[in-house]
């Protein structure tokens, strides 16, 4: 009998979680008819959303040949900018299309085409590193006896 009021007990905590959403979802809904309905806050409110979602592609662009998630930080500056723009929601479904493609071909490859792949990419991360710390200085942080000689780095300080 414990088990039974334990799992009846879950899926009232469950629905209550779902009603919750349902309920933020319909005043989301609701706020965004409201902010359309007026031309001046509507225009205001779509300009806020182009520089916020174009800040953010241009942010995850400027991290992807870099390790970490600079692709997902570029779908997601796209999904923030499809949520006001067609164009934008066209492209982000092209670029999920393209990436799903990728994905598969690089999986149907041989290991050594994939390690391949993966080398030629980190070559291209710490080329970029290097080039920018070239031009910009390495960070006055960096200890100077960390920097090898041969890279031809300075450090700014």
């Amino acid at each position: 009998m414990d088990k039974v009021e334990e799992a009846r007990h879950d899926q009232r905590e469950s629905d209550e979680s779902e009603r919750g959403s349902r309920r933020w979802a319909r005043r989301a809904v609701r706020w965004r008819e409201s902010v359309r309905s007026c031309p001046s806050t509507n225009r205001l409110y779509r300009l806020a959303v182009g520089l916020l979602g174009g800040a953010i592609v241009v942010v995850g662009l400027a991290l992807v040949p870099l390790p970490g998630p600079g692709w997902v930080i570029v779908f997601v500056g796209l999904a923030a900018l499809a949520t006001e723009f067609v164009w934008a929601a066209r492209l982000e479904q092209f670029a999920r299309k393209q990436v799903s493609v990728w994905t598969i071909w690089i999986l149907a490859q041989p290991l050594y085409v994939r390690a391949a792949v993966a080398l030629g990419t980190s070559a291209l991360a710490v080329a970029c590193f290097w080039i920018t710390f070239l031009v910009i200085g390495v960070p006055g942080w960096v200890p100077a006896d960390l920097i090898p000689a041969w890279t031809g780095l300075e450090s700014r300080r």
